[in-house]
């Protein structure tokens, strides 16, 4: 089983990768955002108390987002591997998801991270948020608070796999192609040494 952490700020292209990647290894794909936008659609108590914390800029509750990604794999336990998108991203919630996955005897196999300077970030969310319709992909300061927040809380996360020897960051810019060539060499590799 492949578990992949899709790591990198927001606009880096992770949604984008993790489509391609999720096509060619068949891998279930664990997007927080996604899970917390369909209970925000849902209007259920958690969406609501979501939708407003993700206005402000701010993350939500890790044991929330533990709780989903449990259900997700509960779901799923014949699958091929995850594809972690938007999470970890705290040291906190990189040592509970070691520690849920150890339950199912299971482990993170790598983390690729996505590097992309935080000007060429900004000018893709606002480029996205007029297509979007999404409210944190409209506003510039905003859009420089959730690269700060990533910056200082979510990119320790790489120092912690890093010091499993999970990590591998990657170009985040240049064609869609030449980004997903170098996660698939990278992706083909761990297969091999997993089967």
């Amino acid at each position: 089983m492949i578990n992949l952490v899709l790591f990198g700020p927001p606009g880096a292209g992770k949604g984008t990768q993790s489509a391609n990647i999720i096509e060619k290894y068949q891998l279930v794909h664990l997007s927080t955002g996604d899970l917390l936008r369909s209970e925000i659609k849902a209007g259920s108590e958690l969406g609501l108390k979501a939708r407003s914390l993700m206005d402000q800029g701010i993350l939500v509750p890790d044991e929330v987002v533990i709780g989903m990604i449990e259900n997700k794999l509960k779901a799923h336990t014949d699958a091929n591997g995850f594809i972690f998108d938007g999470f970890p991203r705290t040291v906190a919630q990189a040592v509970a998801l070691d520690e849920l996955l150890a339950q199912y005897d299971e482990k993170i196999s790598m983390m690729v991270a996505l590097q992309v300077p935080d000007e060429e970030l900004l000018t893709r969310l606002l480029e996205r948020g007029k297509s979007s319709g999404r409210a944190d992909d409209q506003n510039e300061d905003l859009i420089r608070r959730r690269i700060e927040e990533y910056n200082s809380k979510t990119a320790p996360v790489a120092e912690f796999y890093r010091k499993q020897d999970k990590y591998y960051g990657i170009n985040g810019v240049g064609s869609i192609e030449d980004i997903f060539s170098a996660i698939c060499g990278i992706l083909d590799k761990e297969a091999k040494t997993v089967s």
